[in-house]
């Protein structure tokens, strides 16, 4: 189904884009928008590896958590405010993946993902394209600061 690991992030972002833009135009059902998000989970925590490696090797740390949620601790005082919504999705993104869901609408134009544990959140397409478009300037916004 999914690979472990791809290559970069970018890899990761082509997948999930064809996933939402055209695997998704002709199936219109919730386990291709769940394959998406977890697509973008992973261009987030290839790029935020990329990023740490660089910090690990330029300030001599010795080594780094292996746990996402203290990676993206490390991040935000390195990156400062400009990473606030973006580890915001990521978050959003990890409930949503974590999350049991019911399915409305599959096979028709509305295709929605409704969250049945926690705090209810529905999903629909449309936000599935802007959570693509964000994870993209968040590969981008890091590929800036690596080079």
């Amino acid at each position: 189904m999914i690979e472990e690991h791809t290559d970069t992030p970018e890899e990761e972002l082509k997948r999930a884009d064809h996933l939402v833009f055209v695997s998704l135009k002709y199936t219109r059902t919730c386990d291709i928008m769940g394959n998406a998000i977890k697509r973008m989970i992973a261009a987030f925590e290839l790029s935020i590896d990329e990023y740490l490696e660089i910090l690990r090797k330029k300030k001599g740390w010795t080594e780094l958590p292996k746990n996402y949620k203290e990676k993206v601790a490390m991040l935000k005082p390195e990156m400062g405010n400009a990473t606030n919504k973006y580890i915001t999705l990521y978050n959003l993104l990890k409930r949503i993946d974590k999350s049991k869901y019911k399915a409305s609408e599959e096979f028709r134009k509305n295709v929605t993902m409704t969250l049945t544990e926690g705090k209810s959140l529905s999903v629909k397409v449309e936000d599935l394209y802007n959570y693509l478009k964000t994870t993209k300037e968040f590969v981008s916004f890091i590929k800036s600061k690596i080079n």
